[in-house]
């Protein structure tokens, strides 16, 4: 695996950071590096640590979370947020838009639903690393409002059977986050399911040309089928 990428947490309530914290923990390919119960302390700490991603709350004791993403996007900081909150202005939601926010979650958060966010942003990190060019069709992929957001989810009957989005997309982030190979049972470990249900769903990413498969004959045993990011 990569370096996992470097979470701020910043949010005025304890227990409501340690339970983002937990969460995160449970989502390979990312690290809490701190947390911040300020806008003052969140400030620093980002200035500091240079996260790649900010979960980001609105409300604070000492300001607001909107005030502080601003400040980010005057001072042209390389990190991206992730507003995490129980504001349900629409107002709220614009601003949040026009700083360029790359998801919006309401309070109370449910772990799916980060997972989901998270797994959409190394696959959009990931697609602006392959990008040699710009195209239409890459850039429309890539605008969340442009009608095929990274955060959008498929219709259904786009998939085969057998596969559903959740577990494809945690499969895209595990190989995402590497340009090793790997095998479906190393594959099944990270996500969590058996080796037979990560091979289909490695199978069905090879037919559409996103990874590549090899036989590994190794010194003993079976031949080993492994999966890498396509080249093409």
């Amino acid at each position: 695996m990569s370096t996992p990428l470097g979470i701020v947490i910043a949010e005025d309530d304890p227990q409501i950071a340690e339970i983002q914290r937990r969460f995160v923990e449970r989502v390979s390919g990312f690290e809490v590096r701190a947390i911040a119960h300020t806008t003052r302390d969140a400030r620093e700490l980002i200035e500091v640590l240079r996260p790649n991603l900010v979960m980001l709350d609105i409300q604070f004791p000492d300001g607001s979370g909107l005030e502080l993403l601003r400040e980010l996007r005057a001072a042209r900081q390389p990190t991206d947020v992730i507003l995490i909150t129980a504001a349900k202005e629409v107002d709220s939601l614009t601003e949040a838009l026009r700083c360029g926010v790359f998801d919006y979650i309401l309070k109370p958060l449910v772990y799916e639903r980060l997972e989901q966010s998270l797994h959409n942003y190394l696959s959009h990190l990931e697609r602006l690393r392959q990008l040699g060019s710009l195209s239409q069709q890459s850039v429309d992929g890539l605008l969340p409002r442009s009608g095929t957001s990274v955060n959008s989810v498929p219709a259904p009957s786009r998939l085969p059977k057998g596969i559903d989005t959740l577990t494809l997309d945690k499969v895209r982030a595990v190989m995402a986050q590497t340009t090793d190979s790997y095998s479906a049972e190393q594959v099944g470990e990270c996500i969590g399911s058996s080796r037979t249900t990560a091979r289909r769903y490695l199978e069905y990413l090879v037919s559409e040309q996103e990874l590549e498969a090899d036989i590994n004959y190794g010194s003993i045993g079976r031949p080993e089928r492994r999966y890498k990011r396509s080249t093409v």
